[in-house]
């Protein structure tokens, strides 16, 4: 098990916003890697509605389970590296989470035996070394919908802010308030849901 404490900037933005950032950081096709987040709750959104989140996070040949939670600083994640087949049997309901997420779910007075998986969002992901912190840009695909993403992970809240918001100017970005993937990801399963009982 491991713990940090994410802090990160966030902001939405165009397909043409996105090709600028990749234009001003000479990004290239093989420096964008492939990962897929399998989101998993309960069917009354028991995390969710404490403000936490669980996924499985699967690239190449590993995969790690992470729960998010509510952090003064930001948000406290807690890892746990998985087998990809381990992946597979929380995905399928043939395993259980391991003890140690198990228990923080608990103590958040979820019941962890409700948990069921959601759905999967795949995204195409490049990561840059950018003043103290790694700028990320994302591209991810999800039932039927994509979206750009720029994100700033940094360990600086306030300086984190600053570089953020200049780089945003630099590159005349709009900055927009954005949901993190997990609430997108539900928003548009439960549109559809809403659409199909119509």
């Amino acid at each position: 098990m491991k713990q940090e404490i994410e802090i990160e900037f966030k902001n939405i933005v165009t397909k043409e916003e996105f090709d600028r950032l990749r234009s001003h950081f000479q990004l290239t096709e093989d420096q964008f890697v492939s990962q897929e987040n399998h989101y998993f709750d309960t069917p009354a959104f028991s995390l969710k509605d404490c403000g936490a989140a669980l996924r499985i996070r699967s690239k190449k040949d590993k995969s790690v389970l992470t729960l998010k939670q509510p952090h003064q600083e930001g948000l406290l994640e807690t890892h746990e590296a998985l087998t990809n087949e381990q992946a597979k049997e929380l995905r399928d309901g043939s395993a259980k989470i391991p003890s140690t997420i198990q228990q923080l779910i608990t103590d958040l007075q979820v019941d962890s035996h409700a948990l069921t998986y959601f759905g999967t969002l795949c995204t195409s992901r490049a990561e840059i070394p950018y003043k103290n912190g790694l700028l990320v840009l994302d591209h991810s695909f999800y039932l039927g919908a994509e979206d750009y993403e720029l994100e700033y992970e940094v360990t600086d809240a306030n300086e984190g802010a600053k570089y953020f918001e200049q780089l945003l100017t630099e590159l005349d970005i709009k900055k927009k308030p954005t949901e993190n993937k997990i609430r997108r990801f539900y928003k548009r399963k439960y549109t559809l849901i809403e659409i199909d009982g119509e």
